[in-house]
């Protein structure tokens, strides 16, 4: 074998007793055809004849087991097979047991056709991202279609003092598999060798019917083992509609519990010492801004913009955060350095604040997850200001405005740094604002239109396209608006294919303000067009604009069993106005119909205003938004998104055109149509 020198990320060795150990024989005893294997191979998809899985851990170190036996049927899995990357973490070492090939009846050993390197796994590094992490990649020459592939190996990860919160308490979730694989023999083993107890917590799965089963819960003291076991097993799952089945660990104990743990953590490092003795400048420019509101912007803001953001994976494995002194020092760190720092200025300037820890990842999953403070990978900081809880993350950059008009951040579950506390939800929220304002100018005289859009952008809306317009093209901006309107206008339905440039003529947009304490950032769009009425198979001609922002179209697909909907769509305002010098059809069915929808999740209302040369439309839309919709009001929502979209997203008028017979036509068409 090339590389044959070990080294401190890998191992080969024999697999631990825990794990237990495997004969060549007992091997391919196991591989054994069936008429299940038969079937699965005859369908054209891999099989693996067996899969047993081992999850050890202890007060010192956490242990993963894996030997396993399956068929190279298909190229692309030889492929993989031929080449694959193992990621282990600091202080972890992967254990190569066996790497065997079952052909034509014979077991031969591969590891001697191993080629193995160790590279460092640190491709983004340059956006602030540290780890200790190695990458080992794994080469394994003379892979044949038709051989059975066998691989044991194991990795440890032994805990450092950087670890304490591995050390103290344990948390791990089994995930069943991928439902491509059929499995003679499926087995899962997790085995507590820690002093403390560890609850385990069934979830998701189903019963013959395939209804979710409520969850089971069971405890393991030490020495004990939970075993999951199947055979002839494909997972049942619909991996479209259903959440997969899975098993939660962790060391037993309650919200409050793990909050009074992590609080006097925290608190040793906000008392550490004062803003003033380590940041005495930054003390004064606060206590030279007079008015209160644009002292916490500027708190917020500094934080953001002036603390470069590092994300050391290795960091986050604990808990016990960076000292604010050292942060503002350095003008770096991770979020539970930057969120600490927002903090300690915060309360320098006598505003109520705590830190807060987050998944946004996982959030769907941490009301059915077991207490445990390895849950969550984030930290941000909530504001009280005001009577209202306002939250700020702090990594985040290029963000502006007063403290309620900065971005919205979407997410449910959080743990609050501070004794006694339980996991707690965020209330709705309805915004105070229109994060889109949008008015449309569309005005034709004989053959040639002005088209005109004028838009503000406020809060999560107004930050996004700051930066879009700072980071993108002008002439990439034009076009995407072009592209746009091109749908917007129907013209792609009678000039498809159609160079978008010669339809939108001498296009321009341009920025026509940037209000960066009221967080609003408004832009104008202009646009000469040719030929601008839309003309269908039967030469009637139309002008149309129709917005396909304003339909959700994931409201209206949305086809989950056991995720609800996540309601967090912006609240928007449209002004449509559409002028010709043609005399319109004032009555038509579609140019005068209006809405109103009043649904627990969201109010939409529209409204016409017709003359004899053209139509406004006035389009509002207020959603209740960090929320989920609870599944017996779903349907009822769905419903009510379809109004939204039968055309009540837009306006569209009839020209009525000139001549004795194009008359006799339309008054024929609205008297008896």
């Amino acid at each position: 074998m090339d590389n044959q020198i070990e080294i401190e990320n890998y191992k080969i060795q024999k697999s631990e007793s825990w794990a237990g150990n495997i004969d060549d024989q007992e091997l391919i005893n196991r591989i054994q055809e069936s008429e299940f294997s038969k079937e699965q191979i005859d369908s054209g998809k891999d099989f693996c004849y067996f899969l047993d899985k081992k999850y050890r851990t202890s007060n010192t170190e956490n242990s993963e087991y894996i030997c396993m036996a399956y068929t190279l049927n298909e190229p692309a899995n030889l492929e993989r097979a031929s080449v694959s990357d193992i990621i282990v973490e600091e202080n972890e070492i992967y254990h190569i047991h066996r790497i065997s090939v079952l052909r034509d009846g014979v077991l031969i050993d591969k590891i001697q056709d191993a080629k193995i390197k160790v590279l460092d796994s640190e491709s983004q590094s340059s956006g602030g991202i540290l780890s200790s992490n190695k990458k080992i990649n794994i080469t394994i020459k003379d892979l044949r279609l038709y051989d059975i592939l066998i691989m044991e190996d194991s990795r440890v990860k032994a805990f450092t003092e950087r670890d304490f919160l591995r050390k103290e308490f344990s948390k791990y979730v089994w995930v069943s598999p991928d439902n491509y694989w059929a499995y003679g023999s499926y087995s899962f083993t997790f085995i507590n060798d820690r002093d403390k107890k560890i609850a385990c917590k069934k979830t998701f799965f189903r019963d013959e019917k395939g209804n979710v089963i409520e969850p089971e819960a069971s405890y393991l003291d030490k020495g004990e083992r939970f075993v999951f076991e199947e055979k002839n097993y494909i997972n049942p799952v619909d991996a479209n509609r259903e959440v997969f089945p899975y098993i939660d660990f962790a060391t037993v104990a309650d919200w409050k519990d793990l909050s009074n743990y992590i609080a006097p953590i925290y608190d040793e490092i906000f008392n550490e010492a004062p803003l003033k003795s380590f940041a005495p400048d930054l003390a004064e420019k606060l206590d030279g801004i007079a008015d209160a509101d644009e002292k916490v912007q500027f708190a917020v803001e500094y934080v953001q913009n002036n603390i470069y953001y590092i994300f050391n994976a290795d960091e986050m494995n604990g808990h016990k955060p960076q000292e604010p002194a050292v942060t503002y020092e350095n003008k770096q760190g991770d979020c539970k350095a930057k969120s600490v720092l927002l903090k300690v200025i915060l309360d320098y300037i006598g505003v109520e604040s705590s830190v807060v820890l987050v998944n946004f990842h996982t959030d769907f999953y941490i009301k059915y997850y077991l207490p445990s403070l390895l849950t969550f990978n984030h930290a941000i900081v909530k504001i009280n200001y005001k009577g209202e809880d306002v939250f700020v993350d702090a990594t985040t950059r290029e963000e502006f405005g007063l403290l309620e008009n900065r971005g919205f951040i979407y997410f449910m579950h959080y743990l609050e740094i501070k004794p006694d506390q339980e996991l707690k939800e965020r209330k709705p929220y309805r915004y105070p604002y229109f994060c889109v304002d949008e008015k449309v100018d569309f005005n034709v005289r004989g053959n040639s239109g002005t088209l005109v859009l004028t838009t503000t952008y406020k809060g999560n809306r107004a930050n996004a396209m700051r930066r879009y317009f700072k980071n993108t093209n002008k002439r990439e901006v034009i076009d995407s608006w072009n592209n746009f309107l091109f749908y917007s206008l129907n013209y792609s339905n009678d000039r498809n294919g159609t160079d978008i440039r010669n339809v939108f003529k001498d296009s321009s947009i341009d920025v026509i303000s940037d209000d960066k304490r009221l967080n609003e950032f408004k832009i104008q769009y202009k646009s000469t067009i040719e030929n601008p009425y839309f003309v269908d198979a039967k030469n009637n001609r139309f002008l149309m604009y129709f917005d396909r922002n304003v339909v959700k179209a994931s409201a209206r697909d949305f086809m989950h069993k056991d995720v609800s909907f996540w309601h967090n769509f912006d609240s928007e305002k449209y002004e449509i106005n559409l002028y010709t010098d043609q005399k319109i059809d004032t009555e038509e069915k579609y140019t005068v119909q209006e809405s109103t929808i009043r649904n627990p999740y969201f109010d939409f209302i529209s409204r016409k205003k017709v003359t004899k040369n053209g139509a406004t439309v006035t389009i509002e839309y207020n959603p209740l938004v960090n929320l989920e919709i609870p599944q017996n009001d779903f349907e009822k929502f769905r419903t009510d998104h379809h109004t939204v979209a039968d055309s009540n997203f837009g306006l569209g008028i009839d020209i009525v055109e000139p001549g004795l017979m194009n008359m006799l036509k339309f008054n024929f068409k609205k008297r008896f149509m």
